[in-house]
């Protein structure tokens, strides 16, 4: 398999259902770096969120076979406030594993070989101190992939809630409140205004969830 490599080339987003590549050897695949937003569509359609907009992106891998993006692995500053630390001095060393997905017919073992390749390119390329991730059971997720790519389990957040807008799609529950300050004062940002309509009006709601599962990575 190739390593991991910068990746400047038109991608080839494979739009079958019908794509089969379980019989496939795991060498066969390569990982690139792409552009976030090369991956947005991809995410959109296999993430479970169905959603891609989770804040800013600092690395983005895909994993390729023949050409075809396969498999999405995005990785970002910490979302959550206060939480860096907790696990290291400074907010910089630490980075968030904020998505990862592949089609839905690989070989067994296919997201934490994918994984397992871009944590060995983090630690050749920066100066990262260790990478956090969170499985969430609302969507019947315990960290199995996180287990298998010897991340250590760290116990349960609290508990929290998001906001699942009109279209169906589960948004942050501090998206509702996005602004910025000019000339002194607050003004709401336009998702923002968006999303409070919405929530008057009861096309969206909010929903209480349990904690999700914490894991851990050391650089």
């Amino acid at each position: 398999m190739s390593s991991v490599e910068n990746h400047n080339l038109e991608l080839f987003i494979t739009e079958s259902d019908d794509l089969d590549l379980s019989n496939e050897r795991l060498q066969s695949f390569s990982v690139k770096l792409i552009d976030p937003s090369e991956s947005r569509s991809f995410v959109e359609r296999w993430h479970y969120s169905k959603n891609a907009t989770g804040g800013t992106y600092l690395y983005s891998f895909g994993l390729f076979h023949q050409g075809f993006l396969i498999g999405a692995c995005l990785y970002g500053p910490v979302a959550m406030r206060n939480v860096a630390q907790k696990y290291v001095e400074q907010e910089k060393d630490l980075i968030e594993l904020r998505r990862l997905c592949c089609i839905d017919k690989t070989p067994k073992n296919t997201e934490s070989y994918f994984v397992g390749k871009t944590i060995r390119w983090l630690k050749k390329n920066s100066k990262l101190k260790k990478i956090i991730s969170y499985a969430d059971p609302h969507y019947g997720h315990e960290g199995t992939i996180y287990k298998a790519s010897n991340f250590t389990y760290l116990g349960l957040t609290g508990k929290g809630c998001y906001i699942l807008d009109k279209t169906g799609t589960r948004r942050h529950n501090r998206t509702s409140t996005g602004s910025r300050i000019i000339d002194g004062n607050r003004i709401f940002l336009p998702h923002a205004v968006d999303l409070q309509q919405q929530l008057s009006e009861g096309s969206a709601k909010i929903v209480k969830t349990e904690g999700k599962h914490i894991y851990t990575y050391d650089l």
